[in-house]
């Protein structure tokens, strides 16, 4: 399906062109009849030849109604520009093609109407001399009218041209329906309806509105029932009886956890005007208030009245109601840093400048993220560089993870008179600034090594050779599957025996919960974090399939934790993780 929406002044015949394409009227309220005007968003749909389905999303052409204008052009990617022959240019359209423009629109046709009551030509100079200036500059000019029927056949075909070359949405893309009207059927319940972009909606689906969740229950699309329907798309989607009442036009149906919900946003700005601290800003069917502060040239911060989930490359609207000026919004940053410092604001607006909403830039920009906190805030990725370091969902990048290498070494250098050597984990990662200790395992290195819970020295360059070697194959056999201790046959392989694993524990290198069963240092706390994600209490089986590994491991390990107090073993062997 294409999705089409209309634009141009009142009374310029926008509704009649729609009816003569598809034969069905988009005025369909009451007043809308008596009128002679359009007040809510309309839609109609046709089929043309090489292309399909062909949904038009009529809009308001009267000034009191802009918003809804804005709301039914925003998520549409293409559009049919309406002027009329019989009228001068009009500062509906002049305002509707400022609207198109700062959405960056560049797709669709330019209709001159009523070609049976004036001559045409005036008005195409003038039209296109008033298009040439924005985004909408190369749209093919087509001659018509809808009461008699001239170049519609035209017409027809220079969309279905426009329509075929447009980029095809992806299907797997995240939900994002922008809601333009929320109604009630009985027998039904709660419908809503909207565009979508991208991605797929199936029966069934669960969608997020806010921190609510609602089900789909059933979808229509161009009065069609649909198991699922895929963007670009206009589609109504039954929310049964239970919809939240936080639900209206202007909400967002998005996948649950795809988005974040931001309030806080760095854009770039088209137009040369002054902005005010209190515009609106306008995008899909939403509109807030927001309160603007400038960064530099053209970057502005903007704080919104509501959290709406905008990524990365988002393209809006900024209005002064007063004015009715616009400016075009690129979201470039929906997670920018605080402006705390005297040049924050200068700093920040130097990284925006040369942004380029990559993964790789973002995670140069931040130094530490999880690449799911990417991916919800928009970061294209576009592969890696070399030295990025990648720890589970988390991404480092190189200048970032040298840093922090070399502050945990002097941090470990700056204790080495303690009567306690090395420095506490959490103390580590507090001073690192690190939410995670899988992070600090990965930014040891060769001179550091963790043990009982402490970052320490290590040491095992004196220690023997043969042992030295031993212990190297140790570690590399535990660096994938930390609790798979290696077994007798294995130890005798790297030459050690019970007096080397006594010596390396000593020394503090190996975890010996038995005489031949060791792990590296750390481990043990490790386990207690994995076995505390368990349903409590837990059983030696599930203890073991969630460690990884055998009996043989497993029951001296909760031995040991059972001794240091972080796990309770119960009457029934069962056990707790302490305050799990």
């Amino acid at each position: 399906m294409h999705v089409v929406a209309t634009a141009g002044h009142v009374d310029h015949g926008k509704s009649t062109l729609v009816r003569a394409l598809t034969g069905s009227d988009p005025d369909r309220l009451a007043e809308e009849k008596r009128r002679g005007l359009s007040i809510r968003l309309g839609y109609c749909w046709t089929s043309l030849p090489g292309v399909g389905d062909v949904a038009f999303v009529d809009v308001p052409g009267h000034e009191r109604f802009l918003s809804t204008t804005l709301a039914g052009v925003g998520p549409v990617p293409a559009v049919m520009f309406v002027v009329a022959a019989d009228d001068p240019w009009m500062p509906q359209a002049a305002e509707h093609l400022a609207a198109l423009d700062a959405l960056g629109v560049g797709s669709g046709v330019l209709v001159v109407t009523r070609c049976d009551l004036a001559d045409p030509s005036t008005m195409v100079t003038r039209a296109r001399g008033e298009l040439a200036r924005t985004s909408l500059r190369d749209l093919p000019t087509l001659t018509v009218s809808g009461r008699t029927g001239q170049g519609l056949d035209e017409l027809r075909a220079a969309l279905a041209r426009v329509l075929g070359a447009l980029p095809a949405p992806d299907p797997a893309a995240d939900v994002r329906l922008w809601v333009d009207r929320r109604f009630h059927i009985r027998g039904a319940g709660t419908v809503v309806t909207g565009t979508l972009p991208a991605g797929t909606i199936h029966t069934g689906d669960t969608l997020a509105v806010d921190a609510a969740r609602v089900r789909v229950r059933g979808i229509e699309s161009l009065g069609r029932t649909a198991p699922s329907v895929s963007g670009v798309a206009r589609v109504a989607l039954d929310l049964g009886g239970k919809a939240p009442d936080v639900l209206e036009a202007g909400s967002v149906l998005v996948t649950p956890e795809a988005f974040d919900q931001v309030d806080l946003v760095d854009v770039r700005l088209s137009g040369d005007e002054p902005v005010p601290q209190r515009p609106v800003l306008h995008i899909g069917s939403s509109a807030t208030g927001v309160h603007a502060r400038p960064l530099g040239e053209r970057l502005v911060r903007l704080r919104l009245e509501r959290p709406l989930p905008l990524r990365i490359g988002d393209r809006a609207i900024l209005r002064d109601p007063g004015s009715r000026v616009m400016w075009g919004v690129h979201v470039l940053d929906p997670d920018p840093p605080p402006l705390r410092r005297r040049g924050a604001a200068g700093a920040q607006a130097a990284r925006l400048a040369t942004s380029t909403g990559t993964l790789a830039d973002e995670v140069a920009r931040r130094g530490v993220v999880r690449r799911s906190r990417l991916r919800r805030l928009g970061a294209r990725d576009e592969g890696l560089p070399a030295g990025v370091l990648t720890v589970g969902d988390w991404l480092v990048s190189a200048e970032r993870a040298s840093e922090l290498r070399r502050r945990l070494a002097e941090l470990v250098a700056s204790r080495r008179g303690d009567a306690r050597p090395g420095v506490a984990v959490g103390e580590a990662l507090q001073a690192l600034r690190l939410d995670d200790r899988d992070l600090l395992g990965a930014l040891l290195g060769a001179d550091l090594r963790l043990d009982r819970g402490r970052v320490v020295p290590d040491q095992g360059g004196d220690l023997p050779p043969a042992l030295a070697r031993a212990l190297d194959g140790i570690r590399a056999d535990l660096a994938d599957a930390p609790f798979a201790a290696p077994d007798g046959e294995r130890l005798s392989q790297l030459g050690v025996d019970a007096r080397g694993l006594a010596a390396l524990s000593r020394a503090g290198h190996l975890l010996r919960l038995e005489p031949a069963v060791v792990l590296l240092p750390g481990a043990d706390d490790e386990a207690a974090e994995r076995l505390r994600r368990l349903p409590q209490p837990f059983t030696v089986s599930q203890a073991r399939q969630a460690l990884g590994s055998s009996r043989r491991v497993v029951l001296p390990l909760l031995a040991h934790l059972d001794r240091t107090g972080r796990t309770r073993r119960g009457l029934d062997d069962r056990r707790s993780v302490v305050d799990a």
